[in-house]
């Protein structure tokens, strides 16, 4: 019985039970945003976990594409090899949350004992990660990050090398100032 205890107390000390775990994406992800949030469109995007601070990339593509704070975030124009296409971005949060055990087994003891549980705010730990979401469009509204798109590859490309400045630029007027190179 002694070592029954002893496990059970092992276990809830080293045990916290995920109730929803955030994704890992190391680089870039390429699914139906949908899949991914429920209130995004059913386009297929590319998607990277945002290190940077709150409206960094808002900035960044503002700056880079010189929109004035005009729909920066949504159908903004860009050249890829003389073809005009429109990127779309989202920022959305997904979190993982756990129980953890201990404090709610201190509470459940202290209110047999009479007592005021103490340890309320620490049951579930939510630790938060955003992630950059980019659609791109042709001109007749077709997904261009659809597999099964004519320069689909291309398209890829430019978004992976768009990512890449964004996280290698901190002076975003120097993105614009190469763009008009």
């Amino acid at each position: 019985m002694k070592k029954f205890i002893g496990f059970i107390l092992i276990f809830m000390a080293h045990s916290c039970i995920p109730l929803q775990i955030a994704p890992s994406i190391k680089g870039e992800k390429l699914v139906k945003a949908k899949k991914f949030k429920k209130n995004l469109p059913n386009f297929y995007s590319f998607i990277f976990e945002d290190t940077k601070n709150a409206d960094e990339f808002y900035n960044f593509v503002n700056t880079k594409y010189n929109l004035k704070h005009n729909n920066v975030e949504s159908n903004v124009p860009i050249i890829i090899n003389n073809t005009t296409y429109y990127l779309s971005f989202y920022e959305r949060e997904k979190s993982t949350k756990t129980l953890n055990l201990i404090p709610l087994a201190i509470d459940m003891k202290r209110t047999d004992n009479g007592n005021d549980p103490m340890l309320e705010d620490m049951y579930i730990s939510i630790n938060g990660y955003w992630y950059l979401i980019l659609t791109v469009a042709d001109s007749d509204l077709k997904d261009c990050l659809k597999p099964n798109y004519p320069r689909h590859e291309e398209i890829l490309s430019h978004l992976k090398s768009l990512r890449d400045e964004y996280f290698t630029t901190s002076n975003y007027m120097a993105a614009f100032l190469k763009m008009k190179q």
